[in-house]
């Protein structure tokens, strides 16, 4: 296993210490020995197999689910000693899955985030927070969606009003789930764009983000953790972990890795 976390100058934003958690009905062992650390700054790609536990991780690090045993620090809040809501609340969380009612225009959607619900709150929206939510769409590209039903919305749009509407409680923590996850080449190379540019506006933003696939990792990812079977194989600086060597391990087949101007890609076959 890599030790290697980068620089480590970084202000602790999430820590996991000798994290277990298995399934209540069966016993089963989802996630076993997991330590992990993520700090202010640090942009981390989380990688494994369907079934690894890269979901249940990512529950952990977002306080919407607690680990059987073990520590959990997130935002300098110990999991079982905080009101998770609040926490919550300071976490920034993007999925494909959310549901967001589809008459909602891209502006609403956004001021949404501000309340932490699914349906608006409009006396919780004074003008300032409804500026600040103009200012998130212009600042991610999408100013031309403010009026724009939410339903009607490419993918690719839709990711990036969910990352507004993340952005909206102006989070120390940001966790992408599968945010590529269907989007055509044009669209995905806009959310990566997108990234890009949160890493350099927001120097203090850690973020982490699921993935099955390294073509989908903005040039911005600073780290990589991968999972196997519930356990870290390798976690530290993206070009340790994303080795050839590792990859092969982590999905079983050979995996040929290569890096040009800060992308990765990934293919298996019969190389040598």
């Amino acid at each position: 296993m890599d030790e290697n976390t980068g620089c480590g100058h970084g202000r602790v934003v999430a820590a996991l210490d000798g994290v277990r958690m298995s399934r209540h009905t069966t016993g089963q062992v989802i996630l076993d020995g997991i330590d992990w650390t993520v700090r202010a700054g640090e942009h981390w790609a989380l990688l494994g197999p369907n079934g690894a536990g890269k979901t249940s991780m990512l529950r952990i690090v977002g306080a919407t689910t607690f680990p059987t045993t073990g520590t959990v620090d997130v935002l300098g809040h110990r999991l079982g000693r905080v009101d998770v809501r609040e926490l919550r609340a300071r976490i920034g969380h993007v999925s494909t899955s959310q549901r967001v009612p589809a008459e909602l225009t891209g502006h609403t959607t956004v001021l949404t985030g501000h309340s932490g619900t699914v349906q608006p709150l409009w006396k919780a929206y004074d003008a300032e927070v409804r500026e600040r939510a103009h200012a998130l769409l212009a600042e991610l590209q999408i100013k031309e969606l403010a009026d724009r039903p939410y339903g009607v919305c490419s993918g690719g749009q839709r990711a990036r009003v969910l990352i507004a509407r993340a952005l909206m409680a102006d989070p120390g923590l940001l966790l992408l789930d599968e945010p590529f996850n269907a989007l055509d080449l044009p669209s995905r190379e806009d959310l990566i764009d997108t990234m890009r540019h949160l890493a350099d506006s927001r120097p203090e933003l850690a973020t982490v983000t699921v993935t099955h696939h390294l073509e989908e990792l903005s040039p911005a990812i600073t780290h990589a953790l991968l999972l196997r079977e519930g356990r870290v194989l390798a976690r530290g600086a993206v070009q340790d972990v994303l080795t050839q060597e590792r990859m092969t391990a982590c999905f079983g087949r050979p995996i040929e890795v290569t890096r040009h101007a800060g992308r990765w890609l990934a293919r298996s076959g019969g190389f040598a």
